[in-house]
């Protein structure tokens, strides 16, 4: 007779697993293959020659650039002033949202909810033309008036951004200057705000560069040649006709030049005092 083997004791065979660092390599092998794709047929659908003509017209950059350095200058100028009076504001504003007066807290809070609701445009038409004709002024500089307008609505966001620095710094510290004698007033300033500023560079650092950016808007208050900012080089490109939108894309590489150092200036400094801050 023949014997019958029974596997009815065998255990079932187990397939293998893959370990969860082979699953992330093979999502990201997938997630890269699906972008070279993506890339690929956007290059073969693409109109290059158009693209060229219309984005990367080396006639129309070269007539464009000895316009670049005066704009490029102008524009620096006009977010330093902007920033400057900004700063200023938004200590006032920061330390009467922290003030024991009640009347200082509601006037600082209604300024900072409002600029910070309202378009910055509106806000540089009105310094631009509501302002001289509510009080009977004529401002003459450009860049004061870039100043007030870019300055009014960026100092109700550094006054956010100093509040919660001032609130971060530990009351120990206030503590300890009061009982060395200062007074309060002298402990915030000696004491309080130096320490506020440093937990703050970086995010205002980034404010710097939404500054940049809107001095866009100072082309709607009128200017002279000789005071073009950026984006006014740009617009005129644009309304020429000539060149399709390689003056914007001019522009916007100068822009850059601008933000990306400061965005990795930004990103040093919170490495840095954040690191500090854990020590």
């Amino acid at each position: 007779m023949t014997a019958v083997t029974s596997n009815a004791g065998a255990r079932p065979v187990r397939k293998a697993r893959m370990s969860p660092k082979r699953r992330a390599a093979l999502s990201r092998a997938i997630q890269y293959g699906v972008l070279v794709v993506i890339a690929v047929a956007l290059g073969f659908a693409a109109d290059w020659d158009r693209i060229a003509k219309n984005l990367f017209n080396v006639d129309v950059a070269k007539d464009l650039l000895p316009l670049i350095p005066n704009a490029f200058v102008n524009t620096l100028t006009y977010t330093a002033a902007a920033f400057a009076l900004a700063l200023v504001l938004g200590i006032v504003l920061a330390l009467m949202r922290l003030s024991s007066v009640g009347l200082y807290r509601w006037l600082a809070t209604a300024y900072v909810e409002f600029f910070r609701g309202i378009p910055a445009m509106l806000v540089v038409f009105s310094v631009a033309f509501a302002l001289p004709i509510a009080f009977n002024v004529k401002i003459p500089s450009l860049t004061l008036k870039a100043a007030l307008a870019l300055g009014i609505v960026s100092s109700a966001y550094i006054a956010e951004v100093l509040r919660a620095g001032i609130q971060a710094v530990p009351k120990g510290q206030i503590e300890a200057a009061r009982s060395l004698g200062m007074s309060q007033t002298r402990a915030m300033v000696t004491v309080v705000l130096p320490q506020a500023f440093r937990i703050v560079l970086p995010p205002m650092t980034n404010e710097i560069i939404l500054l940049t950016k809107d001095s866009s808007l100072v082309f709607l208050m009128g200017m002279a040649a000789s005071q073009f900012e950026l984006t006014k080089i740009g617009r005129d490109a644009l309304n020429s006709g000539t060149g399709g939108l390689t003056g914007l894309f001019v522009v916007g590489f100068a822009y850059l030049c601008i933000t990306v150092p400061l965005g990795i200036l930004a990103r040093h400094l919170e490495k840095r005092f954040g690191e500090g801050s854990r020590k």
